[in-house]
């Protein structure tokens, strides 16, 4: 009996391409996704032509990640209350707007930083909304035995855009780049750049249309809390974060990503552009650790997708075992003389990370009621997303007197002290796939 539901369990994973509205879904997603990397590779290539100079990259930059961290937990509330869909859409419009602007006066000629100022807000705060729809979409599109398949094609398409999508936008800004000296340079390259991820938003918003989302069970309750005003949308915020309190496995979780979070993302956002530097003083090593990071994520997530069911265990003993793992990685990671060292453990911890995005993603969404989906997955968000700045500016002065040896072996260390506290002191060890919620 175990072995035929196992069967028709790996079917229904198999048939997920199979469901029309599931392509309609990645289909415009994947573009969406593409289109990013675009403006991503732009963004700052515009800036440093517009002003060369570095302080005002990192404003443009503050002005994305700063609202996109205070808001998002007002959008996951958001969500909840209309929809992923109905706040996905809103989001698309806007950035098809902004993003036409944008190009608009950079290939006439028009374009100031006060206006790049403005549309960067713009962005960041569209994009405060639009990240918790789009991790709240899957569990409201597809069937529950197919969840984690989906999650580990979604999040695999978005890896190897990450891989892609630069490339093709540094080819497009040198195809159409201008060297009019009345323009910025590479202007016109950079209006297409933009153009592009314009026409990829309008296009996913005419395939999210396509998209039928399985009804919720608090949809009855949506059209009477429209009409409550601003208080009731922050008290619906205060709601979602007590709930992600009052749950044990949650608020364990959730305190554990943030501690993982601070001492990892700062020494892989800034300590491997120095250890680069220090190897061959050329961004190709840059490139080749930062790609073999991203290829491993990308494998991980595959895998994630293939075996879905692999545990040690359990998920919470699968987190603990799998972050050790990394501890240990990291330690002798300041220690390498070849580019081609680092490129194996980075391989390897990719990997590894990759494998835990994806269930954990499908945790969260199988763990949390659909009414408080959009604000769990927006508090997740906000972990790495709020935290993940931090690490780095604390990361970056913290190597005004560390080395890089002492900086990885320090973090390598802290992450095994981590994951004992864990073990020991919370019921992380204890957390299963099972849902507990109701």
């Amino acid at each position: 009996m175990e072995a035929k539901q196992a069967a028709t369990q790996q079917d229904e994973r198999k048939a997920i391409f199979r469901d029309s509205n599931f392509r309609w879904l990645i289909g415009g997603g994947a573009m969406s996704m593409l289109g990013d990397q675009f403006t991503l590779i732009a963004l700052p290539w515009l800036v440093l032509k517009m002003s060369n100079d570095t302080l005002i990259l990192g404003i443009v930059l503050a002005l994305i990640s700063v609202p996109r961290a205070l808001f998002i937990l007002i959008g996951g509330a958001l969500v909840d209350r209309y929809s992923p869909k109905t706040v996905m859409l809103q989001t698309k419009y806007i950035n098809t707007a902004l993003l036409g602007i944008l190009s608009l006066l950079l290939f006439i000629g028009r374009l100031e930083l006060w206006m790049v100022y403005g549309l960067a807000l713009g962005l960041g705060i569209s994009t405060a909304f639009s990240i918790p729809s789009g991790t709240s979409m899957l569990p409201r599109v597809v069937p529950a035995a197919q969840l984690q398949s989906a999650n580990g094609v979604m999040l695999g398409l978005r890896q190897l855009t990450m891989f892609i999508g630069p490339v093709l936008a540094g080819l497009l800004i040198a195809l159409f780049g201008t060297a009019n000296q009345s323009m910025v340079s590479d202007a016109h390259g950079l209006a297409a750049a933009f153009l592009f991820d314009c026409f990829t938003y309008a296009f996913s918003a005419w395939t999210l249309g396509k998209v039928t989302m399985k009804a919720s069970p608090s949809a009855s309750q949506h059209p009477q809390q429209a009409g409550n005003g601003t208080m009731q949308l922050f008290q619906s915020v205060l709601t979602g974060l007590r709930y992600c309190w009052n749950e044990q496995q949650l608020r364990s979780c959730f305190i554990y990503w943030a501690a993982i979070a601070f001492f990892i993302m700062g020494p892989i956002q800034i300590a491997l552009p120095v250890m680069a530097s220090q190897l061959s003083n050329s961004a190709s090593t840059l490139g080749l650790l930062a790609g073999a990071h991203g290829a491993g994520t990308l494998l991980g997530m595959a895998l994630s997708g293939i075996r879905p069911g692999l545990r040690f265990g359990n998920l919470g003993r699968t987190i603990l075992l799998i972050d050790f793992i990394v501890g240990l990685l990291f330690i002798p990671m300041g220690l390498i003389h070849a580019s081609w060292q680092g490129a194996c453990i980075l391989l390897a911890v990719g990997t590894l990370g990759g494998f835990l995005h994806v269930a954990v993603f499908t945790w969260i969404q199988k763990q949390v009621p659909p009414q408080m989906i959009g604000r769990a997955m927006s508090m997740f968000m906000f972990i790495f997303m709020g935290i993940g700045p931090v690490s780095a500016a604390f990361t970056g002065w913290l190597m005004r007197s560390v080395t890089i040896p002492q900086l990885f072996m320090s973090s390598g260390i802290l992450l095994l002290v981590i994951v004992l506290l864990a073990l020991v002191l919370s019921p992380m060890a204890e957390v299963s796939d099972r849902p507990t919620s109701a």
